[in-house]
């Protein structure tokens, strides 16, 4: 029975990771974007990484923004 909760925390820990990984990037990106409006709701609603995966991969490409958006080339 103790090994259940083991797995529970081991679950809950994945999970924790798992969210804080996505949040960070999509908080970054959201920054670097000017987008505030989807800074404050990424901050505010924890979805498990969802939000924050379609904001990365759907939202910031129609904006025709990548990484490096904002940076001068040097030549």
């Amino acid at each position: 029975m103790e090994w259940i909760m083991g797995l529970g925390i081991l679950l809950l820990a994945g999970l924790v990771l798992w969210s804080v990984v996505w949040k960070g990037m999509a908080l970054w990106k959201a920054a670097r974007n000017g987008d505030t409006a989807w800074f404050v709701i990424l901050l505010v609603i924890n979805t498990l990484g969802v939000l924050e995966i379609i904001y990365i991969y759907i939202v910031s490409k129609k904006r025709g923004s990548g990484d490096d958006a904002g940076l001068q080339k040097r030549p």
